[in-house]
């Protein structure tokens, strides 16, 4: 059950709403700054999981004559404007944590709000491992965005927990707020990194180095019946890979040869990296082919 993107990203707006609405009702009848920043940031997870579920569904769709490389980029857009959120939420948790510093105030029914966040705590738990099993199976930058998004609200969660044990014990009102900034400043980090993420993909960066060099293996692996390669490009859009290199091979090739030698790499590659596109240019080698396979040709990219 949930096993498929968009399910689990439903999963994820089920239990967003139930603890949206433990959250609000316990912030406000405690008066606690951090259970409100707890629920504020648990409504912009339940945006960014609506945002999530669509652009999953959208990015789903097979390339048409409009959008001829597929939808994956949908995802990367949608990882942009959940990290741009979590940035929000943080500046406006931090001010208004800020803010009852300066004007500290009493808190009132605490086992209330000690009971809402470790619910909390639990629920999150469960749905954020849950989301982030099924990212890794689909390749899902924007379930993935979502589970990290979970995550952070675990460990904020367990610091509003633990500082209204304290309150409680203590009587110590002024805790609230300084726990509430330093939840601000913890999803600040989350939300570097999951706008880092999206952002790359929108810029068309190359793979990463372990994903490249496993491109280069699968290719010099067939050396006897290739010279070399270069121009090796990648880019990802979604959880669409998209590779193209030029293949050197040696004069005498026939077409036939060289059209079956790539589709064994395509082939090759794509058994290795997943959701893959590949585009290989042919290229006859410029110099002897003894020559290529000893010495260095120009065309041959060294592995």
């Amino acid at each position: 059950m949930f096993r498929t993107r968009t399910s689990a990203a439903g999963l994820s707006i089920i239990s967003n709403s139930f603890l949206i609405l433990l959250k609000v009702v316990a912030g406000i009848l405690s008066g606690s700054i951090s259970i409100i920043a707890e629920a504020i940031h648990s409504g912009i997870d339940l945006m960014a999981a609506g945002i999530a579920y669509f652009s999953l569904r959208l990015a789903g769709r097979p390339a048409d004559r409009e959008h001829p490389f597929g939808h994956g980029k949908v995802e990367n857009v949608s990882g942009t404007i959940e990290g741009a959120l979590i940035f929000v939420v943080a500046a406006f948790i931090g001010y208004e944590a800020v803010r009852r510093i300066i004007r500290e105030e009493a808190l009132q029914f605490l086992t209330l709000g000690i009971a809402v966040m470790a619910v909390s705590v639990v629920v999150n738990i469960i749905v954020s491992r849950h989301l982030l099993r099924v990212a890794r199976e689909t390749d899902s930058i924007a379930l993935e965005a979502d589970a990290r998004h979970l995550t952070a609200d675990i460990y904020t969660s367990l610091g509003v927990l633990v500082a209204l044990v304290v309150v409680q014990i203590t009587g110590l009102n002024v805790l609230d707020p300084i726990i509430a900034l330093m939840v601000a400043l913890f999803i600040l980090r989350t939300a570097y990194d999951v706008t880092k993420r999206a952002v790359g993909g929108l810029v068309d960066v190359r793979l990463p180095d372990d994903e490249e060099a496993l491109i280069a293996s699968c290719i010099m692996e067939h050396f006897g019946e290739l010279l070399g390669f270069h121009e090796l490009r990648t880019r990802k859009a979604g959880r669409e890979r998209h590779i193209d290199l030029h293949l050197v091979v040696a004069k005498s090739a026939s077409v036939e040869e060289a059209h079956r030698l790539c589709d064994h790499l395509e082939s090759d590659i794509k058994c290795k990296l997943l959701h893959s596109t590949v585009i290989i240019h042919i290229e006859p080698c410029e110099m002897e082919c003894e020559e290529c396979s000893t010495s260095s040709c120009p065309l041959v990219q060294k592995s």
